[in-house]
């Protein structure tokens, strides 16, 4: 994110995500700070929960992650907001900080939006409640991008906020190869295939049936091999990649990304899977020329 902040100037550059619990909120606070300097109104911290098992394999099992999550961001927003914090919760214990820089003086806030990383419904409501943004995972059908967004909105409502006041953009898996599309469909397939394989919050959304996720892990180990990974893309049909993904030819690339975009998502974040730079250039043409 540094390096993208010095050598930029327009672009907006977010974390997407940090694991909360790798960092106590003084720490987020003078990160998001400092990247301020950097790119000054261009900065987005994105925070979400380190899944399960990782985070426990890590040493940071956490028992309530919606509570904790839910401490760290008022917190930090209290702190961006110029304020001394204290601060008393289950996970957050705070006592007085507040930035001590010279230029701190007279107390400035800190334009930096707190996005939170949500797949479930649960954590949609904690963006409703507390955040200005959720950073919607991939590998899940835009059915489930819009049941998120409508969710967030009918929360909004209960507490006041209007939906345009909730930045929802969404990470995107993309993979453009006009003359073998097929390779863009099976480089998105490695993906998701390990995803089903590892990441139990991402399984179960991205419409896998039971029985393609016990073949899955009837192959793959942990962690996985890459030979692992592609003995059990057998178990993973095409048309459950297309549907999470979008790949194949530049249209039919676009086309998928726009049907994630009118289910609700603000922004697609996209994340090339195969021939990064082609894919990138192929999708910023068809945007310049669509206006």
């Amino acid at each position: 994110m540094s390096l993208a902040a010095a050598n930029t100037e327009r672009i907006k550059i977010g974390s997407g995500i940090l694991p909360f619990r790798t960092r106590s909120v003084g720490l987020l606070g003078m990160t998001a700070r400092t990247l301020d300097d950097l790119a000054a109104g261009r900065i987005k911290i994105g925070l979400g929960a380190w899944w399960e098992p990782l985070a426990t394999r890590n040493g940071l099992h956490t028992a309530k992650p919606r509570t904790a999550l839910r401490e760290i961001v008022v917190a930090l927003k209290e702190l961006l907001d110029g304020k001394s914090v204290t601060y008393h919760g289950e996970y957050v214990n705070l006592d007085e900080i507040n930035f001590d820089a010279p230029e701190d003086d007279n107390s400035p806030s800190y334009p930096v939006p707190v996005y939170i990383g949500a797949v479930r419904m649960r954590m949609m409501e904690l963006v409703r409640e507390v955040a200005d943004g959720v950073l919607m995972d991939f590998l899940v059908p835009p059915e489930h991008t819009e049941r998120s967004v409508e969710y967030i909105k009918v929360g909004a409502d209960r507490a006041g906020r209007s939906l345009e006041e909730i930045d929802c953009p969404q990470l995107l898996g993309v993979a453009i190869d006009d003359d073998h599309p097929q390779a863009a469909v099976e480089a998105c397939k490695m993906f998701l295939t390990q995803y089903i394989g590892q990441q139990p919050h991402i399984t179960e959304s991205s419409g896998a049936t039971p029985e393609q996720i016990a073949g899955v892990k009837s192959v793959m180990g942990w962690p996985a091999t890459q030979e692992q990974i592609r003995e059990a893309t057998q178990f993973v049909p095409d048309d459950l990649v297309r549907s999470v993904c979008a790949c194949g030819t530049r249209a039919e690339t676009i086309e998928r990304i726009e049907a994630f975009v009118a289910t609700g998502c603000t922004e697609p974040v996209l994340t090339p899977l195969a021939n990064a730079d082609s894919t990138i250039e192929k999708v910023a043409r068809a945007v310049r020329r669509d206006g």
